[in-house]
């Protein structure tokens, strides 16, 4: 099997959730928004919330789920990045929502084998 590039698995990743989000009714505001405390890959709209999406891309699950690497700091710190978005936003009056949306790929091909959304994951 070859090595894959990180950053590559990590973009075709967060394009097919943008995608996948898109076909769900939700409406892309942001991918890979960036502020000094860091970064959230994706922010969209969904009726009366505002949702925050970490996307985790994997070509195997031998160190564990994708969504596992989204540990409490992690955590702490989407919300912060949240908060700095909202209160510069026009967007105050939505709810935010925290998701993860986990992509598996295909380690040869980098194709699509699964799609798992976590709704309110933290």
């Amino acid at each position: 099997m070859k090595k894959v590039n990180k950053k590559t698995v990590g973009s075709v990743g967060e394009k097919i959730a943008a995608q996948y989000l898109s076909k769900k009714g939700y409406k892309i505001l942001e991918k890979n928004f960036k502020c000094k405390i860091g970064e959230i890959d994706l922010i969209a709209l969904y009726k009366n919330q505002i949702v925050f999406v970490e996307v985790k891309t994997r070509t195997s699950v031998n160190f564990g789920l994708p969504s596992e690497a989204v540990d409490f700091h992690k955590q702490q710190k989407i919300v912060k990045i949240a908060q700095v978005y909202i209160a510069s936003s026009n967007f105050k009056q939505y709810q935010p929502r925290f998701d993860i949306i986990e992509v598996y790929l295909n380690p040869e091909k980098l194709t699509l084998e699964k799609v798992n959304h976590i709704l309110n994951a933290f």
